[in-house]
């Protein structure tokens, strides 16, 4: 084992495990205050549930040897995952097993985006953990184990374009249109109640993406098999959101006469996708040209998704599903072997590289849609998946967690199933969010 290798991967582990409780906030903040912690709950559950799956079978399904399609069981409970060094590696196997639980934490967590403020939290939980096991892991597997049909192809993701940022966004994207949109969409403004909220989410990602891509090296400096440098991942991380950035502002600003607090950090989340599968295999040149293109097809699909019935409430298909196909497909432009010492891309002399990885976005869409579409139906067909419209409209805080983000008096809303009549204060409560009583 390598000393250096291993603490830079205790630290890189760490920094990615904090990206979820970011999210949290950057989620937060989006929503309206009834449900904020809802939404919350929604990225802090996973750390819980998505932990204790990958561990027991998450794990084994995604790494395990098994065939080009998926891992067996030798690793199941984390079987023979121990102090000894991973596979081809220099840092402990139970080490590694544990950075890539936090990727399937976040990546879960990221769907919640798009089915907020609606989504009953027993089922949504259920699905997480349906969905880690027969949509996360076999994806991961295609595409990280070196028996994956994906991996063999040489289908380029560093840290997870397709693997993370597709699958979840895809998964979204089927989740929100099978449960429908939210009772007030397309009929009130439904506004953030919290934008510092989402600043301080999107920079607290942004803090714990470094560990998410630079980590994804498996090595403090030059590494062995599919990865070369961390450093390299680093600065690409760091350049490609501020070209992001950088070109949202100006787009916002050309669009509307203002730059807006919102549109900047959600160019940071889009810079940050973007830049995910490239930025071990790019140069930082290249990581800035790539920065500044994702930005285009992000915000358009932001501002079509508005005009259109999908209540893809926080635009988890435009930053993640777009932003990430974007990444994905400009790492088989922008790969360059003197950097990687993989392969190149389409500039640089290999323009077949830009079919793998077409093929490698492609496969995920499809199988991700297909796979969600069943789990939803099924369980959909065994429990109501969504809220009624009372418990929507008095906030998803009080009606599934008993709390509130933000009360006000000397209590919260008690709120008890055998009441026949909705107390006073329930009824001012509904008065003010503009219900009935």
């Amino acid at each position: 084992m390598v000393p250096a290798d291993v603490a830079w991967m205790i630290v890189a582990t760490a920094l990615v495990l904090l990206m979820t409780p970011a999210l949290a906030f950057f989620y937060g903040g989006l929503v309206r205050s009834k449900n904020a912690l809802n939404t919350m709950m929604m990225s802090f559950v996973s750390l819980g549930v998505l932990g204790v799956t990958w561990a027991v079978i998450g794990y084994s399904l995604a790494f395990g040897a098994g065939n080009a399609w998926l891992g067996d069981l030798s690793f199941l409970a984390l079987k023979d995952v121990g102090l000894g060094e991973a596979s081809g590696g220099t840092i402990p196997h139970i080490l590694f097993m544990a950075f890539q639980a936090t990727f399937a934490i976040v990546t879960a967590a990221l769907i919640s985006g798009a089915i907020v403020e609606r989504m009953r939290f027993g089922p949504y939980v259920l699905f997480l953990v349906l969905w880690s096991i027969f949509v996360y892991s076999p994806v991961c597997h295609w595409v990280w184990a070196p028996t994956g049909w994906l991996f063999k192809m040489g289908a380029l993701d560093y840290a997870g374009g397709t693997v993370v940022h597709v699958n979840a966004a895809v998964s979204a994207l089927v989740a929100a249109t099978l449960l429908g949109s939210r009772k007030d969409y397309a009929r009130q403004a439904i506004l953030p109640h919290n934008v510092p909220f989402v600043l301080l989410g999107a920079g607290l990602l942004w803090f714990g993406w470094f560990g998410f891509n630079a980590g994804s090296a498996i090595a403090a400096g030059s590494a062995n098999g599919m990865f070369k440098s961390a450093s390299l991942a680093f600065v690409t991380t760091m350049l490609a959101p501020s070209a992001t950035l950088t070109v949202w502002t100006i787009l916002d600003i050309a669009r509307g006469g203002k730059a807006t607090a919102v549109g900047a950090a959600t160019a940071i989340v889009v810079g940050l996708v973007a830049i995910t599968p490239a930025a071990g295999h790019v140069s930082p040149t290249s990581a800035l040209l790539l920065g500044g293109l994702a930005a285009f097809p992000s915000y358009f699909a932001i501002l079509y998704r508005a005009k259109t019935k999908l209540d893809d409430s926080l635009d988890v298909v435009a930053a993640h599903g777009v932003g990430g196909t974007v990444g994905a497909l400009l790492t088989g432009v922008f790969s360059q072997k003197d950097w990687s010492g993989l392969v190149d891309g389409l500039l640089f002399g290999n323009p077949d590289q830009m079919r793998i990885q077409a093929i490698g976005v492609g496969a995920v869409i499809v199988y991700a849609a297909l796979m969600t579409f069943v789990i939803l139906k099924v369980m959909g067909a065994l429990m109501a998946l969504r809220a009624d419209v009372g418990d929507e409209g008095l906030g998803m805080d009080v009606t599934q967690h008993g709390e509130e983000a933000y009360t006000s008096g000397e209590g919260a809303i008690l709120v008890l199933p055998e009441l026949e009549a909705p107390s006073i204060a329930l009824q001012a409560r509904l008065a003010n969010e503009g219900g009935k009583a």
